[in-house]
């Protein structure tokens, strides 16, 4: 799901396929709220990701398909560039409620690494020994998911705390690779894993109780981020390789819901949601570009 000439995990996951059919899932609902959808596209350019999203209605995301440039953006279309400086590529993933972001950055030698920017005053976050990092999701209490790859090219999910420096790598359940890929205020993460089968599974941790999310007769998921209340973003592809957005309510009703950008149908991903139940993702237009969205509940 990652690749050292960052073809991005994201992506390269919407072209992945896994054969296995996942059952006895809980019920889930198409489309069970109405939203209004907005499309972002980076000035002169075909590709455009929008990732994260915070409450303010600020937007982590990057552009460039060969070579990937960071941004930020208010709705609708002001765009402010955010690269790791002296990067030969820059991806921004991750937006908290204060000032900070999160993501990864490849340096001139092409090694990749996580990093955190707090009012433009940015740090590299690296495992210790590790020479690929990422991270993806950023809370208000300077607490980062990300994880990091081993010398077999396999994934080890972890949280970081800027506050004391400190990493802790997740023991996922019949993971032979994973990445955590949010975390709220609360401390709840979500993030994927791949089994021995080489399925894709979601999953939440909460107070160390593990859950799996499976959308419901897919046969490849992923959760890609969270807001603070527990509610959970990401894709999952049908039968026939086709992508699709999906929410989860961990309300009374623990339910899934797909959500499609009506341009994007069969090719839609969401990675981010604010407590407002805004979403952001992405999905292939007709033309073949990648556009950003933002879909808002009505």
């Amino acid at each position: 799901m990652k690749s050292n000439t960052l073809s991005v995990k994201l992506a390269k996951a919407m072209l992945a396929f896994a054969a296995a059919l996942l059952l006895g899932m809980p019920a889930w609902a198409q489309e069970p709220a109405n939203y209004s959808f907005q499309t972002f596209i980076y000035p002169g350019d075909t590709f455009t990701q929008t990732l994260g999203i915070n409450n303010a209605g600020k937007i982590a995301g990057y552009h460039g398909a060969n070579i990937n440039k960071g941004f930020t953006l208010i709705p609708p279309n002001s765009f402010t560039n955010e690269n790791f400086p002296q990067s030969a590529q820059t991806q921004v993933i991750g937006i908290n409620n204060t000032t900070g972001t999160a993501g990864f950055y490849v340096d001139k030698s092409g090694v990749t690494h996580g990093f955190l920017d707090y009012n433009g005053k940015f740090t590299t976050v690296d495992f210790p020994g590790t020479t690929f990092n990422q991270l993806l999701g950023l809370n208000d209490h300077n607490q980062a998911a990300g994880y990091y790859a081993d010398a077999d090219g396999n994934d080890h999910a972890y949280v970081y705390a800027k506050n004391g420096g400190i990493f802790e790598v997740l023991t996922i359940p019949g993971a032979v690779s994973a990445q955590a890929t949010g975390i709220n205020n609360t401390g709840v993460i979500t993030g994927f894993y791949i089994d021995a089968a080489g399925v894709n599974h979601g999953f939440m941790l909460n107070a160390g109780t593990f859950t799996k999310l499976d959308f419901p007769g897919a046969a490849f998921t992923q959760a890609l981020g969270l807001n603070n209340k527990g509610n959970v973003v990401g894709f999952w592809m049908d039968a026939g390789g086709a992508s699709h957005g999906w929410t989860y309510n961990v309300g009374n009703t623990k339910q899934f819901a797909t959500v499609d950008d009506p341009d994007g149908l069969g090719t839609s991903l969401i990675n981010g949601i604010n407590d407002l139940g805004q979403l952001v993702g992405f999905y292939v237009d007709a033309q073949g570009n990648t556009d950003g969205f933002e879909a808002t509940p009505q």
